[in-house]
């Protein structure tokens, strides 16, 4: 079938004009700047006119927790993905700490299939590292993964990577990206004995990022950083929230790069003078930090210095989000609002438009190598959101769709409406509709 989305302005790679996307089954076949011809109009099979929306890249969000398997109570890859498309997330990449740990091959596999069974949006998965499984993960094939997830920092299971040997082993054969997870463990655990030890372990949620502090997440950051530089590795620093951090990155163009950097929508949109208003709801791992962390980050990602934003999506049910800050789950859902999160950010003045699409589409297409998707290019995969800036959008209850049912911007009202996903050119998502006959495709990684 043959689809036309017309009359809409196009941001794409740095770029806005009114002009016409032309999808032939599963491909963008043309991308028309002004106005669009009546007679190849008339050849679509269906069109949908974008006057007055915008039409943007499918977003990729390099880091998402769907839980399966294993911790299904809480989302599931279908649940989630639905989720996903209604946000605009075309693809995404997957955490391995469920249950079992994605640490084998046959994990991985199992996912893979998994998700071609039941996932909306197109998806890949990261092998995770141990103490114990080095010499699998530097010799996997990684045209179908999307790279090594690395805890240094207290994490599920036995992923919590603290071998020194077995760190200098993975990043010296490290044969793709290594994505970090950077916390001190040895920080959080002085900082959590002192503040028990003072007050209790009855700790309120504003001990959170008192706990888990800049000091956790700097120290650990930096031995990622030196060792990637002494092996020469590429490092992908996941989910940083700390201004200190960016201190450790350079603002080169992308391509040009080794150590990389990644801010999540809640350490943009959030800081700790809002624990007092959401409570335990946006406690994250690493935590929200302070008013200057968040305007810090926010400048960082107008420039270069931060490369991706994603979202770091890791449901809980709401009875998992109670009690102390040492007994409420952190982690929250974050998917299904992220580009609107992103796209409010930009009206109130923080980057372009186009700053939006390039740190939430190309860059991520870009770093992993994810083959033809992030662009609005003639013979890449027809991943296509349209946004309607003049209808907004209150979050409720009624319209989250992660099996958790609620999210950290329950009551807000967005500017923006998204009004239609397409995955390779099917319609995902249209106008509060999901079509759950869609499914995604396993990401292919041009290494």
């Amino acid at each position: 079938m043959r689809t036309i989305i017309h009359n809409g302005t196009i941001i794409n790679e740095g770029q806005e004009f009114i002009g016409s996307i032309v999808i032939d089954d599963n491909t963008i076949t043309q991308v028309i700047q002004g106005n669009i011809a009546p007679d190849l109009l008339a050849t679509a099979g269906r069109t949908i006119d974008a006057t007055n929306c915008w039409i943007l890249p499918g977003v990729i969000d390099d880091q998402v927790h769907f839980r399966e398997p294993g911790l299904t109570h809480k989302a599931d890859i279908a649940t989630e993905s639905r989720a996903a498309v209604a946000g605009g997330v075309t693809s995404y990449m997957d955490m391995p700490n469920t249950k079992p740990a994605t640490i084998t091959a046959d994990e991985i596999a199992w996912k893979q299939q998994r998700a071609h069974e039941t996932s909306l949006a197109n998806y890949s998965f990261y092998i995770g590292a141990t103490n114990d499984n080095a010499a699998l993960v530097t010799s996997l094939d990684y045209r179908h993964i999307c790279g090594i997830k690395l805890f240094m920092g207290s994490s599920t299971g036995n992923m919590l990577v603290d071998n020194r040997s077995t760190l200098e082993k993975l990043f010296a054969e490290a044969p793709v990206l290594v994505a970090a997870h950077c916390e001190q463990e040895e920080v959080i655990q002085a900082n959590k004995a002192r503040y028990t030890a003072t007050f209790g372990n009855d700790l309120p949620i504003y001990f959170h990022p008192m706990i888990r502090s800049a000091e956790a997440c700097y120290r650990s950051s930096a031995t990622a950083v030196e060792l990637a530089s002494r092996h020469n590795a590429r490092l992908h620093l996941l989910h940083l929230s700390t201004a200190r951090e960016l201190t450790l990155l350079d603002d080169s163009p992308l391509g040009d790069k080794r150590i990389t950097g990644e801010v999540c929508v809640h350490h943009l949109w959030f800081d700790d003078n809002d624990y007092a208003t959401y409570g335990n709801r946006i406690k994250w791992n690493p935590a929200i930090k302070t008013c200057a962390d968040r305007r810090a980050l926010l400048a960082a990602t107008a420039g270069n210095r931060i490369d991706v934003v994603a979202t770091d999506h890791a449901p809980h049910l709401l009875s998992e989000k109670q009690g102390s800050c040492l007994q409420a789950a952190s982690g929250g859902p974050l998917v299904q609002y992220s580009l609107q999160t992103m796209l409010e950010l930009s009206a109130r003045g923080h980057f372009a438009r186009t700053k939006v699409v390039e740190k939430m589409c190309h860059a991520p297409a870009q770093l992993f190598g994810v083959e033809k998707r992030g662009y609005l290019r003639p013979g890449y995969y027809a991943d296509v959101v349209v946004v309607d800036p003049h209808k907004p959008h209150t979050v409720t209850t009624a319209n989250i769709l992660s099996r958790c049912q609620w999210s950290p911007f329950e009551g807000h009202t967005y500017p923006h409406s998204i009004t239609h996903t397409l995955v390779n050119g099917t319609i995902a998502y249209e106008n509060g509709n999901i079509n759950d006959q869609c499914r995604g495709e396993l990401l292919t990684f041009e290494r």
